[in-house]
């Protein structure tokens, strides 16, 4: 089995294959999801000092602060699950 890693930015890399969910801190429900995470340790900040631009939710339940947008880090994941397509010249 081939690891893939996904940059979540700043140096940072997630297992993509442990990914569950790539979501926008700014609802509620997201908030209380990170302080939970915090309480529980399970809480991983990667923003580098930035501010929180997207939630990583991993099969873990580990929550990942990354400090670039939610869609950005979507499309890195979906060119890496499909690297035929990157490659395509339009």
């Amino acid at each position: 089995m081939e690891i893939k890693l996904l940059n979540i930015g700043f140096g940072n890399t997630v297992i993509a294959n442990r990914v569950v969910a790539i979501v926008s801190p700014a609802s509620a429900p997201m908030k209380r999801l990170k302080e939970d995470a915090k309480q529980a340790n399970k809480l991983i900040d990667a923003t580098m000092g930035r501010r929180t631009r997207a939630i990583i939710i991993t099969d873990s339940d580990h929550i990942i602060l990354s400090g670039v947008q939610a869609e950005t880090i979507a499309q890195r994941l979906t060119s890496e699950s499909h690297p035929k397509d990157a490659n395509l010249i339009k």
